[in-house]
């Protein structure tokens, strides 16, 4: 765990604040979303570096693939969170969609598609679905 450079015992990340940012569900959107997301870890990175250059690029990965599901598939706007962890990022996505994700065969000829679900799968640590009232929350903590 990366302490922080004052001197005290406090973990490095609890010095950068999460972000909620909400989007329309707009395919512009998509665009918003990873930029919102490379801005939090650049924040990160400035007090903890990712313990590996691919960190953060699986994390704004799996953004993308989120923000991309929620577009498509989840009619009306979604909420991006993104947070610390002691030892990574958990990421949240809210949509309009109460339908749970599922994975799709992955058929090159038709354009591409359906290698997202596992590729969130296989890249977090943990993940989760929670459906609820207005939709769902899909959870994914990864590593930094």
């Amino acid at each position: 765990m990366a302490i922080d450079p004052r001197g005290d015992d406090t973990p490095a990340c609890a010095a950068v604040p999460g972000r909620t940012v909400r989007f329309a569900g707009e395919p512009h959107d998509v665009t918003g979303a990873r930029l919102a997301a490379e801005e939090f870890l650049d924040a990160l990175a400035e007090v903890t570096p990712p313990s590996a250059p691919e960190c953060w690029h699986d994390i704004v990965l799996i953004v993308t693939e989120l923000a991309s599901n929620a577009v498509r598939f989840a009619p009306g706007p979604f909420e991006l969170a993104l947070r610390p962890t002691f030892d990574g990022v958990h990421v949240t996505v809210h949509d309009t969609s109460a339908a749970p994700p599922a994975p799709r065969p992955f058929r090159p000829e038709s354009g591409g598609g359906g290698i997202g679900w596992y590729l969130i799968e296989a890249l977090g640590t943990q993940v989760s679905v929670v459906p609820d009232g207005a939709g769902k929350e899909i959870h994914v903590f990864l590593p930094w």
